[in-house]
């Protein structure tokens, strides 16, 4: 039994010799030449026990040469690296698709995220003014052009007698529908009020923006105009160009002095709608602004009075730099008053 068991263990292993053996020398280089059976070289039992034991060492030590043929290079086959990388090369695939969706998500939340920081840094006068005048455009879309003639224009029986106190504020948001003309003079708000609040506080702009409105008020009245947006910016681009008059400036493809953008904005609305009513709204708004510019900056210097000078709960609210100005002042005079109270001694005094 023992026999037996020892005879076919060494035929299994003789069997595993022969089929290593055989794939190895077909593999071999072609220095190597198998032995032909003619010349009586055949495999005998000394050749089966030499490739066994090779064999056995390939089997240890690893083979030399790859079954498919590639030869290995640091341990690595040729063919194992391929499939490797293009099993990566799918991978990436995949992940650079499911990056690409989460890419997509991403940018369009870090779009309305900056559109919606962008809009937060925006001075907050001229924040309220231009979010006034998306909600005066949407009520338009909505309404219809006689409608919003009838809700949004000025009426003066209507604010007197009926109590609508918005209408001011509507027609100095409305600037018509959506067009070139509407982007354009929302880029002209956005642009001249930031820089006219940047320049003189933001309770200073109110200020402005409340003797523009009730100026303008009454002009368009006298004058026929349901609304004034326009104006307004021109009263605004006006009292920046008489700040400082002879600075100059692009103006679409020419360089001019600031005082003569006004009417530069004027001349060009003029010729876009081919009739000479349309500098109605910017003389307007040149008046306004020149009145305001006036009473401002030149009444004061003259020895009178100004009068435009913001209340100071006005300040307070609205500006932070004043409050913390105001609260300096406070304190340097109580300690002021608190020094005068103390009691001091004479010098030589016992």
């Amino acid at each position: 039994m023992k026999m037996t068991i020892f005879i076919r263990g060494n035929l299994n292993a003789l069997l595993i010799g022969l089929i290593l053996a055989s794939s190895q020398l077909s593999c071999t280089t072609a220095s190597r030449r198998i032995p032909s059976t003619a010349t009586g070289g055949g495999w005998g039992i000394k050749n089966h026990f030499s490739s066994n034991q090779s064999s056995l060492l390939l089997l240890k030590n690893g083979p030399v040469v790859d079954l498919r043929g590639g030869a290995k290079q640091g341990g690595k086959s040729r063919t194992g690296s391929l499939n490797k990388s293009t099993s990566s090369k799918k991978r990436e695939r995949s992940a650079t698709g499911k990056i690409k969706v989460g890419a997509a998500e991403k940018e369009n939340k870090s779009a309305i995220s900056d559109t919606f920081s962008k809009y937060k840094k925006i001075l907050p006068l001229t924040r309220i003014h231009i979010t006034l005048v998306a909600i005066a455009t949407l009520v338009g879309l909505v309404l219809g052009e006689e409608l919003t003639q009838a809700m949004l224009a000025l009426d003066p029986t209507r604010i007197i007698y009926g109590l609508e106190l918005w209408r001011p504020l509507s027609a100095a948001a409305f600037l018509g529908p959506p067009s070139i003309g509407w982007l354009m003079s929302c880029y002209y708000l956005f642009e001249y009020g930031s820089t006219l609040e940047r320049a003189y506080g933001t309770a200073q702009h109110f200020v402005f923006l409340l003797t523009q409105i009730l100026s303008l008020t009454v002009l368009s009245i006298l004058t026929g105009q349901p609304f004034f947006a326009p104006s307004l910016i021109t009263s605004m681009l006006h009292v920046l160009s008489r700040s400082m008059p002879h600075q100059k400036v692009k103006w679409l493809i020419f360089t001019v002095p600031y005082w003569s953008l006004p009417y530069g904005l004027m001349a060009t609305d003029v010729l876009q709608a081919q009739s000479a009513m349309a500098a109605l709204p910017h003389i307007l708004g040149i008046l306004s602004g020149h009145v305001y510019y006036f009473h401002k900056f030149v009444w004061p210097k003259l020895g009178h009075i100004d009068w435009l000078v913001p209340p100071e709960f006005i300040r307070k609210r609205l500006d932070p730099e004043a409050r913390e100005e105001s609260e300096a002042k406070q304190s340097i005079s109580k300690a002021l008053k608190n020094r005068k109270r103390a009691k001091g001694r004479k010098l030589g005094s016992k």
